[in-house]
């Protein structure tokens, strides 16, 4: 079970990276839209953070407050960034945009320094 922790661990951090990466590109572009890779990011979070929310036989399990947390930031980004594709929108709020990358790194943090 620890390897299929592992890779879920590896396809988490490669969500981050597809959504984080995305906005920047977007965001330094000029043009500020959401694009697919970004969905694609904000949806293997979600999904990789609730197989890794999962038990999966471990003797010590995460706090379920810091799960939560987790939980709701990684659908409120979802949410932010699956609206805007699915509506095909030229153009973003820059603020809304701006609001998905710190959501982002907000998430990141929570799981990095919240122990």
């Amino acid at each position: 079970m620890e390897a299929v922790r592992l890779i879920l661990r590896y396809a988490h951090l490669v969500g981050f990276a597809l959504l984080l990466g995305g906005a920047l590109v977007q965001y330094y572009s000029g043009r500020i839209y959401v694009n697919a890779v970004m969905l694609w990011g904000a949806t293997i979070q979600v999904v990789t953070g609730v197989a890794l929310a999962a038990p999966l036989g471990r003797e010590v399990q995460p706090d379920p407050a810091k799960l939560a947390v987790k939980g709701v930031l990684a659908i409120l980004i979802f949410i932010m960034v699956l609206i805007p594709y699915l509506k095909k929108r030229e153009t973003v709020n820059k603020g809304h945009f701006l609001a998905i990358i710190g959501l982002t790194l907000v998430n990141a943090a929570v799981a990095v320094f919240w122990r």
